[in-house]
């Protein structure tokens, strides 16, 4: 099932709708699924706020979860699909996991450390980098991460 154009829109899409459940909870929404073999091993949203963890990322988390079902710290011939491109922490955790593929939504330019930022991958310490995808489903991630702060930014003065 694996390596159409479908399935990697539906992985994304689920990765989407755990970002929007993360959204629901207050939550910067960015959703996160884990496949090997056209299998799910792990989905969820950032719950950083509801942890009080700044490392329960989406992207740690499904990899905690899928780490702990397999019982090896190594994903090896997983995918990973995230609706952000993962800041350098998750980053490190994509490599350390030895993930095979990853597939991003939105890029982000300030927190990004895949295509910006510190370019995690692309550093001579990096010891394994994963393939990388970006663009899928980027124009609704980038819809519900720019509605979410919106939301939350005092409304502009009118008269100003």
């Amino acid at each position: 099932m694996t390596g159409t154009h479908g399935t990697y829109a539906s992985f994304m899409d689920i990765a989407l709708g755990e970002a929007r459940l993360a959204a629901a909870r207050g939550e910067v929404p960015v959703g996160a699924v884990l496949v090997r073999d056209g299998e799910i091993l792990a989905q969820t949203g950032n719950r950083t706020r509801e942890l009080n963890d700044p490392t329960a990322h989406a992207e740690l988390l499904a990899i905690r979860r899928a780490c702990q079902a397999a019982a090896s710290e190594r994903l090896t011939g997983a995918d990973l699909y995230v609706t952000l491109e993962p800041c350098a922490m998750c980053a490190g955790a994509i490599s350390f996991a030895r993930i095979r593929r990853l597939y991003f939504g939105a890029s982000d330019v300030k927190g990004g450390g895949v295509l910006h930022g510190g370019r995690f991958f692309g550093q001579p310490t990096c010891h394994h980098a994963p393939e990388i995808y970006s663009g899928i489903g980027e124009r609704e991630a980038e819809t519900l991460l720019k509605t979410f702060f919106a939301a939350r930014r005092p409304a502009a003065d009118e008269d100003d």
